[in-house]
């Protein structure tokens, strides 16, 4: 019996690592992907500068986290340095092993890192470079010499100082340098790519990173920074305003997540924030683009901005947010892509997520239809013309028959006071009647009694002259009471005694 034969399948190196590279990169996604080992390396400041020498981009990522040793550096750079099965600590914002190198070729054909421990004087380099590996044909990574490292120290120092807005007390223990950006060299006029890269890096990337970080660049306990060459990139957090103001929220809800718990708090911004939208919204995104879900996984967001393909985006849902909040156990159920910028909910939970994205649709659609609308005064002229007034609520627009309109008002002055109790009555049945369509009884009733909390002696006092009047009850009890909008419990007892209500 003959032995089976094999044969080698080494891949070529440059083939696979653009292959490897070509996982739905963005320059913000490739960037904050980065910044993910800065944060799990409990860095406080994260620097990204940029250089343009003869139409060649260099860009430099540093932070003054904890650094590596030599030995780990050369870990770190082998594909992958570590399982995926492997248990990490909860704020590890990691996952395959992949994310420093897979981020840095999507943008360049070569990189290198300097590290050192934290606390230490001397740096250690190594570069990939895919230029090389093709001449090679091997799986090789250069092991920088001295000269090399202090040559890359003194120009990262040099871009550093002559950046504006430096940090004070700031030693950097890691530095990624990024050698040539294909993706913006290749313009038929050189100047249009740095250009280009200008504003993808001050505005698209600065905006990102200042939405997905948010949470660790608010928290008081050293906050982290971050500082693209002249500007500290602000944070932004999506459930509050720049002015302090809080959205509504619908509740948290919980549900069990394998070994986890994923929690949902549904979010509807307040109407005023159509009107104000720089206090809820970035520069280069408005509301609509904000709204739908914003997934964290630990402290750091994946999504955000739409509804991951479970509703489709909408104008008037442009003040839903929806808070989800997962952990890193299970990454595999959630089918979190190497970028970390795509994340699944699982089959099993679609049912509970999408009964509470109903829900947050349909109360962010009343809030919405407020817009625009001003709570009734009596100086208004407007309520003194129009014979239905809208007034804004927690659960969206109600109509009244407005009491000012004129005709409305000389009918009201020419009655006695008694008659003007019966006559209000019949307004407040009308208003019943006219809110139907668009609120729930239940609704309309609890707006009602917020807003007139005198009326009960004059319901219960109408109430008993219909009975003195020979009313039939049954009709006063299933019809009137139901018309006026008034629950039992408004009622005297005499009265539910008379009614024979129980």
């Amino acid at each position: 019996m003959s032995e089976i034969e094999y044969e080698e399948a080494v891949p070529r190196p440059e083939y696979l690592i653009k292959s490897i590279a070509e996982q739905g990169y963005s320059l913000e996604t490739a960037i904050a992907d980065l910044i993910d080992n800065s944060v799990s390396a409990h860095a406080e400041k994260v620097e990204i500068l940029t250089e343009n020498n003869n139409n060649r981009l260099t860009v430099y990522l540093a932070d003054n986290g904890y650094g590596m040793t030599e030995s780990e550096l050369s870990l770190n750079m082998q594909f992958p340095s570590n399982s995926i099965e492997t248990v990490r600590d909860k704020n590890d914002l990691g996952r395959f092993g992949l994310g420093m190198k897979t981020a840095s070729f999507s943008q360049t054909r070569k990189f290198t890192v300097l590290t050192r421990k934290k606390g230490t004087e001397k740096f250690s380099a190594r570069t990939w470079d895919v230029d090389y590996l093709k001449k090679c044909g091997k799986w090789r990574i250069k092991k920088n010499s001295q000269k090399e490292i202090n040559n890359i120290l003194s120009d990262y120092t040099n871009s550093s100082e002559t950046h504006q807005k430096a940090f004070n007390d700031y030693i950097p223990n890691t530095i990624i340098v990024w050698e040539g950006l294909y993706k913006f060299e290749n313009y038929i006029n050189p100047v249009n790519q740095y250009k280009h890269f200008k504003e993808q890096l001050n505005k698209v990337t600065s905006e990102y990173l200042g939405i997905v970080f948010h949470r660790f660049m608010e928290t008081q306990n050293n906050p982290l920074k971050i500082r693209i060459n002249n500007t500290v990139v602000k944070s932004f957090n999506p459930f509050k305003s720049y002015t302090g103001d809080l959205p509504r929220s619908l509740g948290l809800k919980e549900m069990r997540f394998c070994r986890d718990v994923l929690k949902m708090d549904a979010y509807v911004l307040p109407v005023s924030a159509c009107d104000n939208e720089h206090n809820w919204s970035t520069a280069n995104n408005n509301l609509m683009d904000l709204e739908g879900l914003y997934i964290y996984r630990g402290d750091r967001i994946i999504f955000f901005g739409g509804w991951n393909n479970i509703i489709k985006k909408e104008a008037k849902l442009r003040l839903a947010r929806l808070k989800i909040q997962v952990g890193n156990l299970n990454d595999d159920k959630l089918q979190l892509n190497v970028s970390k910028s795509k994340i699944s909910i699982p089959y099993e939970l679609k049912t509970g997520v999408l009964k509470y994205i109903l829900e947050l649709r349909n109360e962010a659609k009343k809030e919405y239809n407020n817009r625009g609308i001003r709570k009734k005064t009596n100086t208004s002229s407007a309520a003194k013309t129009e014979l239905l007034s809208r007034i804004a609520t927690t659960k969206g627009a109600v109509y009244e028959i407005n009491k000012n309109y004129p005709l409305i008002s000389i009918i009201h002055e020419s009655l006695n006071k008694k008659q003007k109790k019966n006559f209000n009555l019949f307004l407040r049945s009308l208003n019943v009647i006219l809110n139907k369509q668009r609120h729930s009884e239940e609704e309309y009733i609890t707006f009602m009694d917020s807003k007139d909390t005198n009326e009960s002696n004059e319901i219960n006092n109408a109430i008993s002259e219909l009975i003195e009047t020979g009313a039939d009850l049954e009709y006063i009890s299933s019809i009137l009471l139901k018309d006026l909008g008034i629950s039992e419990s408004d009622l005297t007892d005499d009265l539910k005694k008379t009614l024979k209500i129980k």
